[in-house]
């Protein structure tokens, strides 16, 4: 049982696993079981050139970026990153979720979903949450889920575009990001919390 799983291997899944990565010193945090699925990866940021990302070196190609993040997620060992598995169906019961894929079934306490927003989007269970993208042009052809602040369902979240985002790897990081805080603040009994590092330290 995971107590939480993120599904999705791109800018936001991994920049919200990060956040849970680092705040693992946390009394709240230690026992916590986190589980990352890489499959689902965005196409967009595969051709990207990120000359406009703060923090990134201009002329880094988001290919780069991809494959950088998650070796720099290993540096979080605790956090399982599970690759090369397609989630086919997230099934809730009265306390968990069971996600299951094309090669195995999981079970976690909270779920994120982080993967693209293209309109083949298909995850059995979730689909009666699509709706066409608030803020992206009709021609795109690109979906969201509904959701209040990232927030979709009890212990059921998403981030990044699929959230109803721009398209911008700034932004799905932030979205990744807040939504590992609201993961935090949950755990911490409902009150407000974050997690950074410091040289001091």
């Amino acid at each position: 049982m995971f107590d939480v799983l993120i599904i999705g291997g791109g800018v936001a899944g991994v920049s919200c696993a990060l956040i849970l990565g680092s705040a693992h010193k946390k009394a709240f945090v230690q026992d916590k079981k986190i589980g990352i699925l890489t499959h689902q990866r965005g196409g967009n940021l595969q051709d990207a050139l990120l000359n406009n990302v703060y923090g990134i070196p201009f002329g880094k190609s988001g290919s780069e970026v991809m494959h950088e993040s998650l070796e720099h997620l290993n540096n979080y060992s605790h956090i399982e990153q599970i690759p090369n598995q397609k989630v086919i169906e997230v099934i809730p019961f009265s306390n968990y979720y069971q996600v299951r894929t094309n090669d195995n079934i999981y079970e976690a306490k909270i779920v994120v979903v982080a993967v693209g927003a293209s309109n083949i989007f298909n995850i059995e269970g979730l689909n009666q949450y699509i709706i066409p993208h608030k803020k992206s042009i009709p021609e795109k052809n690109r979906i969201q889920l509904t959701n209040e602040d990232h927030r979709v369902s009890e212990n059921l979240y998403v981030a990044g575009v699929l959230a109803g985002h721009r398209s911008q790897v700034a932004i799905a990081s932030g979205s990744g990001a807040s939504v590992a805080t609201d993961i935090l603040t949950l755990w911490n009994n409902g009150t407000q919390s974050h997690s950074h590092d410091s040289i001091r330290k």
